[in-house]
């Protein structure tokens, strides 16, 4: 699954706001976060950054915001739009550069050093912005507005900020008396300090844990750029033989192809073991810690359980909604699933084995059974999906869909040698945006996939654009001495996919920077959409060409690959529905959590009837997206943007057309650029005319509605 990190939220326009002391700061003049940036495009000083310089700014800066919110409060004028709503909308721009910065780097390039800094800076953040939206007399002055909203004769996105800006104290606590004003703060200080341990825990499991071979003949069935990169993975960390990790570039294909299922299985175990080892880095009682406060918090708000609270300001709005959704899609997933089974069962049989199918086993026949029916596998694609290929492939996409285009520039500064940065440009040539890929696994670097912003787009108060800058940060498989980085068509999707979200960055056209947040289940159906032309006949005979040759994907492969577009749908709409599920039970919950973790889930699980053969996309102690990534209560918004996602493209092809600019161009205007100036069933049935309808999710899954076994 493509992962979205809680730093997509800074690509949104969330304003992260801390605690801290204010007061001169030393070397004022050598630190880049204490001035403007004067690099190219206003980019990080990447070159110029040093840890040193973190703290000192964060505090400076929350010092600097302190000072900002004190004139809106001290003013001795009448609350009004401009001087309060937006005043503060605009405050701390400087606190938010320092902090996109640092979260998104300790995503990347995480160091000790930068963690143990994390778990100091934290619990500032948190501190600064309870102190902003639990400050009795800024709120006043906030409700005084929004309850004139109308006299004051306030529209459009004006009108929108002002709403906006309310709800969010109004779920923050301002209502609440100060006990529980105290109280409040004591949760979010505690979860803050307990999902960052969750995260680093992850990490530190997931890069210290390997299966290491030594054999050759152990290496059976693996393809050659497979063992390749083991052997190049074992030099790298010092070690002879061939090395396997946890991640996904390196585990999948393992899994995919060794011959030996007690490899297979024992490689799998660190992957599902992580954090629930019980060693130091074990995360299940940090689960029950975060789940039991989250559901103390959201009671001290007034809603029965924490996924209550969460949807309460979703498109979805309700968990009954986003259930309804998830049972609909169970019902034909399972039922798939359940015949992947026996597939997988006879092909096993077939080659001797009589033992049970595991979750081990599961990539292993499915690759069989896929060469058997389809007559195709993962390394006949490969070479015709070069990093180059797919790059320069949705480059290709943007600029028919939307006219823009991009130049690489490498004097702009990185933070990793091997990223690559690039000038995003508008159909005329003017500047767009910046966008940064950092693509391969490296120690330090948190799992899976995201977009992500330095810089989000707005409008200063002068009228300048703020142009975004933006970073799509990947784990894919990485280049093999003799060769470029050849990827799975996985990996494929998941660049198209996070490239979605780049260009919800850049379209981007708003005004006040505390208005560029959608909602969870929305904002995933942007990136969602681009993965329908990844697979596209007609595209990939635009973009997937031969590393060597140069030649196109021939046609007899592509009509391969469209043939088995749905093949194994049930298992990968199975454990993702599974790991959704298992979010909204942790979260829907009304009284605190006291069973096991490992006991909760599998209890769970076992009464939806997962099937032991597969496992919930995360099991909970691995579960980053909702225990530190933002997606708690929310991991649902996948298959909800999926139905979202699958209605948008139909429009595509009710025009004829999957390259339409004028379709495109409605979506740009109807929903890309509106960020959260709108409300997000409303860009919809602008754009399409309708509300969504769930039927396209089931047939873009390749499911008839309540499909059951028979």
């Amino acid at each position: 699954m493509k992962r979205i990190s809680c730093l997509m939220m800074l690509a949104l326009g969330v304003v992260m706001a801390g605690c801290g002391g204010s007061g001169k700061t030393e070397g004022v003049s050598e630190n880049p976060f204490l001035q403007p940036f004067t690099t190219k495009y206003g980019v990080p000083p990447f070159d110029e950054i040093k840890m040193e310089f973190y703290e000192p700014a964060v505090r400076e800066l929350m010092g600097r915001q302190d000072q900002e919110i004190k004139s809106i409060v001290d003013n001795p004028d009448t609350a009004t739009f401009e001087n309060t709503v937006v005043a503060l909308s605009y405050s701390g721009k400087d606190l938010d550069r320092v902090s996109a910065v640092f979260f998104n780097l300790i995503e990347a390039i995480a160091s000790p050093e930068m963690q143990a800094l994390a778990e100091k800076l934290s619990p500032l953040f948190s501190e600064h912005e309870d102190n902003i939206l639990l400050n009795d007399k800024l709120f006043a002055r906030v409700k005084r507005v929004y309850e004139q909203r109308e006299a004051l004769g306030l529209r459009g996105e004006d009108r929108r900020l002002v709403e906006e800006t309310y709800k969010r104290f109004v779920r923050a606590g301002a209502n609440l008396n100060d006990e529980d004003k105290g109280t409040l703060r004591e949760i979010n200080l505690a979860l803050s300090k307990a999902s960052l341990k969750f995260g680093q825990n992850l990490l530190a499991e997931t890069n210290g844990m390997e299966l290491l071979l030594s054999d050759s003949s152990q290496l059976a069935g693996l393809p050659d750029g497979v063992r390749a990169a083991a052997a190049q993975s074992a030099r790298e960390a010092g070690k002879a033989g061939w090395r396997f990790t946890p991640h996904k570039p390196s585990l999948l294909p393992f899994l995919t192809y060794c011959e030996s299922p007690e490899l297979r299985a024992e490689l799998y175990k660190t992957y599902y073991t992580r954090g629930d080892r019980g060693n130091e880095f074990d995360n299940k009682e940090l689960v029950r810690t975060i789940v039991n406060l989250r559901l103390q918090k959201a009671k001290l708000l007034g809603f029965s359980s924490y996924a209550d609270y969460v949807l309460d300001n979703r498109m979805a709005k309700t968990p009954e909604a986003a259930m309804e959704v998830l049972n609909a899609l169970w019902v034909n997933a399972l039922a798939s699933a359940k015949n992947e089974r026996k597939e997988l069962e006879r092909a096993m049989r077939a080659e001797g084995r009589q033992t049970a199918l595991s979750a081990a086993d599961w990539w292993y026949y499915t690759e069989k059974v896929r060469k058997e029916k389809y007559d195709i596998d993962e390394e006949m694609l490969r070479p015709y999906l070069s990093i180059d290929s797919v790059r320069n492939g949705v480059f290709e996409l943007a600029r028919r869909l939307y006219g823009i285009t991009f130049r690489r520039d490498t004097a702009l500064p990185v933070y990793q040698k091997d990223v690559e940065a690039y000038e995003v440009l508008n159909e005329d040539g003017s500047h767009l945006a910046v966008i940064y890929f950092d693509y391969y696994p490296r120690a330090g670097k948190s799992a899976g996939a995201w977009c992500t912003t330095f810089q989000a787009q707005y409008t200063r108060p002068t009228g300048e654009n703020v142009a975004p800058v933006v970073s799509i940060v990947c784990n894919f498989t990485p280049p093999a001495a003799d060769q470029p980085a050849l990827l799975s068509f996985d990996e494929t999707e998941t660049l198209f996919h996070e490239f979605g979200h780049a260009l919800h960055a850049f379209f981007s056209k708003i005004k006040y920077p505390s208005l560029g947040d959608v909602p969870r289940d929305f904002v995933e159906m942007p990136s969602q959409l681009m993965e329908h032309w990844a697979s596209h006949p007609q595209f990939l005979r635009v973009y997937a060409h031969h590393y060597k040759t140069g030649e196109a994907m021939p046609e007899e492969l592509i009509n391969k690959l469209t043939a088995s577009k749905h093949f194994n749908n049930g298992f990968t709409a199975t454990e993702l529905t599974a790991a959704s599920l298992l979010d909204m039970y942790y979260h829907m919950r009304q009284e605190p959590l006291t069973d096991d973790v490992d006991l909760f889930e599998k209890t769970r699980m076992e009464e939806i009837g997962l099937i032991p053969e597969i496992l919930p996309r995360y099991r909970s102690t691995y579960f980053s997206h909702i225990f530190d990534g933002g997606y708690a209560a929310g991991y649902y918004g996948y298959s909800w943007s999926e139905m979202l996602d699958a209605d948008v493209f139909q429009a595509f092809v009710e025009r004829g057309d999957i390259f339409s600019r004028e379709v495109a161009g409605a979506f740009r205007e109807k929903i890309l650029q509106n960020g959260g100036t709108k409300d997000a069933l409303e860009m919809f049935k602008d754009f399409r005319g309708r509300g969504p309808k769930i039927d396209a999710l089931l047939e873009n899954r390749g499911f008839t509605k309540g499909k059951q076994e028979k």
